[in-house]
């Protein structure tokens, strides 16, 4: 049989069934597309390929999704650390992006993420940023899977000045784009406390008539949750089911402060949770309860959070802290085994945003979204356990190559479709540009 690819690896960890690994096994690909897993011993007498790659250090797992991000904000890496969420946005973040956001910043910062991202492993981003548009052109450039946010916030910012402009910008950048293989939409209300009730309910209409998913930061923080009480008597969650938007479309991002009854609710409606512990722990947000999430059945995702309020783009970070934290908060060994870490970063994130039957798994008749990472190191020997090495004692620098519908796009550390060269002048020029702001205002302010 005729093949395009045949990658003949040490391990290959499907992630579905959850824990499993294929030793001594290779996977074809044509068009594209997975077309066999079977042994090496097999794969010559079986396929003729135009490439062939032996592996033999290395595990192959489905390319991980960051199932929430900023990509954009990579230029704002480091711009305002050791803050309360609160402080850092009103004071900072916000204020810098009334001053730089644009097509020219949105364009750059996503060309960072997506270069960071890559040589990370990761091959899918679920982004929630201004100027969609370029980040669904900057992902069809690069090669990479997104899903592009339609973004809502009920204050002007450069991209739109009031709901019916970013309602109406939004369904245009879906319409230009949607017919894209690798370009996916959500739509993306920024949080409750910046979106009133007339746009969720627009939204959630158009999310059904579009089946589309619902991409919001919600319960992120005690202080969000305290304010909401004040001020309408209701929990951020209670608001979102008495506005219909309690659903499987919803990814409802952080979730940090939970009782019971908010459990129960997320699990009675199908609500996906996405998970962003090092950007929580960084900004002291509080701990989402993933062990609880977990027993009452919910899907729980993985994300990053922006490089303003995590400093890293790293999946492979994230799932491991992920892992850790949960035994922690749980305070049970048991409550995130790394094979479920593992499934958080891959086809968790994959069914959240509703392309599972596409990506998130090493699946015959899904795309060919494969990152190849080096186990044969110092820091990963001896190697009882793959899954264990890739989530305990992995970091990044051990990817070295990354497929996306088939195309590779990051070869021995080398990516191909991106100039790295080119992005890091890139981001040098707009470093000097904030920080040179920076210095005329005289204070720490954008």
């Amino acid at each position: 049989m005729e093949a395009d690819l045949l990658i003949k690896a040490r391990w290959i960890v499907p992630v579905d069934p959850e824990g499993q690994v294929l030793e001594a096994h290779a996977l074809a690909v044509r068009d594209g597309v997975i077309v066999h897993i079977l042994p090496n011993a097999e794969a010559d007498l079986r396929w003729r390929a135009r490439e062939v790659l032996s592996l033999d250090r290395h595990v192959l797992i489905p390319g991980l999704i960051n199932a929430h991000t900023h990509a954009a904000m990579a230029l704002f890496r480091g711009l305002a650390d050791d803050l309360p969420l609160i402080d850092w946005l009103t004071r900072h973040i916000w204020p810098a992006e009334q001053r730089w956001v644009a097509d020219e910043f949105v364009r750059a910062g996503t060309r960072l993420a997506t270069a960071e991202m890559l040589r990370s492993g990761t091959t899918c981003f679920n982004d929630m940023y201004f100027f969609p548009n370029r980040v669904a052109e900057l992902a069809a450039e690069a090669g990479t899977r997104v899903v592009a946010g339609l973004i809502l916030i009920d204050f002007p910012t450069p991209w739109a000045t009031d709901a019916d402009e970013y309602l109406s910008k939004g369904l245009g950048v879906h319409d230009a784009f949607h017919a894209h293989p690798l370009i996916h939409f959500a739509f993306a209300p920024h949080a409750p406390y910046t979106v009133s009730d007339a746009p969720l309910e627009r939204i959630g209409t158009l999310a059904e008539e579009l089946d589309l998913p619902i991409h919001m930061h919600v319960h992120e923080t005690a202080h969000e949750v305290d304010k909401a009480i004040e001020a309408t008597g209701e929990r951020p969650l209670a608001r979102l089911a008495r506005l219909g938007l309690l659903s499987p479309r919803l990814i409802a991002v952080h979730m940090t402060q939970m009782t019971a009854t908010d459990i129960g609710q997320c699990a009675q409606h199908g609500v996906n949770i996405v998970h962003c512990p090092r950007s929580n722990l960084k900004l002291a947000s509080g701990f989402c309860p993933i062990h609880a999430l977990r027993q009452a059945g919910i899907n729980v995702a993985l994300g990053t959070d922006g490089a303003a309020s995590n400093n890293s783009l790293d999946m492979l970070s994230e799932l491991s802290t992920a892992a850790l934290l949960a035994k922690g908060v749980a305070e049970d060994p048991c409550a995130a085994p790394a094979g479920s870490a593992l499934r958080m970063a891959t086809l968790n994130g994959a069914q959240a945003l509703g392309i599972d039957t596409i990506t998130g798994s090493l699946t015959i008749g899904k795309q060919a979204d494969i990152a190849a990472i080096d186990l044969g190191g110092i820091e990963t020997q001896p190697v009882y356990d793959p899954i264990s090495a890739l989530v305990y004692a992995v970091n990044r620098e051990a990817v070295t190559d990354v497929w996306v519908a088939g195309r590779r796009l990051l070869r021995n550390r080398e990516l191909l479709t991106l100039d790295e060269a080119a992005i890091l002048r890139e981001a040098e020029l707009w470093r000097a540009r904030i920080q040179a702001s920076r210095d005329k205002s005289g204070s720490s302010s954008p």
